[in-house]
């Protein structure tokens, strides 16, 4: 009989490769991690890579898998999605995984100047009615900046045809450098990093003709960045666990 959720939620708090952190806790004590993962989390130097939405975490901990000279966060206010991903690397002994339970609204408040090297955004809600709640708006880009290295890699992989546009009309805006752009993922470049990792609910979607998209491009650090101003199709948004909606409608 696999554990409720009580059960999960005090496995994670005895957790070593789990930090926890809600809003209450930021405010009254502020994040003594911040600017000191390396050192005092991982134990190393090496590169730090946010997952944010991390769901069940099996993105974070295949790439943990895959590159091991990397460091590797997976975010997410779930905790009890978040329990398979922590279990599964305490248990494979994944030194270089690591995940934070916290709403991603506070990420800036939780890593220093510099921190982190690359940001995967694999699958997330496309909001489409709220630019500010979409995690690849100019509103995310700008707390990303506090945190992410100049010109730093940040990874788009998705099957919302609204988010997948939305994102690259704001890249293009904005003149950020994009440096992969593909429709479908899995018939375009199924030999990529990109495609190397698939998650179960991923692999659903799949299942029902779902194809995935995949963007990749780099956020300087200085420069204006504003929201694109075009009307963006609302896709029937089939991923599980949320609504569809009618593609009648347009977003922003």
């Amino acid at each position: 009989m696999g554990k409720n959720k009580l059960e999960k939620f005090a496995d994670m708090a005895s957790y070593r490769n789990v930090v926890e952190c809600p809003f209450w806790k930021l405010q009254a004590e502020g994040f003594g991690l911040r600017g000191k993962w390396n050192a005092d989390f991982f134990g190393n130097n090496n590169p730090i890579v946010l997952e944010l939405g991390c769901g069940r975490g099996e993105y974070t901990v295949g790439l943990g898998r895959r590159y091991p000279k990397m460091n590797f966060i997976g975010v997410d206010i779930k905790g009890a999605r978040m329990w398979h991903g922590a279990s599964e690397a305490l248990r494979d002994g994944l030194k270089n995984v690591g995940f934070l339970r916290t709403s991603i609204e506070f990420i800036d408040s939780m890593m220093g100047e510099d921190e982190v090297s690359e940001i995967w955004l694999t699958f997330s809600d496309p909001q489409m009615k709220k630019a500010t709640k979409r995690l690849t708006s100019t509103y995310f880009m700008e707390r990303y900046r506090r945190f992410l290295k100049d010109g730093g890699i940040i990874h788009l992989k998705t099957d919302s045809q609204f988010l997948y546009t939305y994102t690259k009309l704001m890249a293009e805006k904005n003149g950020l450098p994009i440096e992969a752009d593909t429709a479908d993922l899995y018939a375009e470049a199924p030999e990529s990093e990109a495609a190397s990792i698939q998650t179960y609910y991923e692999q659903m979607w799949l299942e029902r003709g779902l194809s995935i998209k995949y963007l990749r491009f780099r956020l300087p650090r200085t420069g204006e960045l504003v929201e694109p101003d075009e009307d963006i199709p609302v896709d029937g948004y089939r991923s599980y666990g949320h609504e569809v909606r009618s593609t009648r409608q347009t977003g922003r």
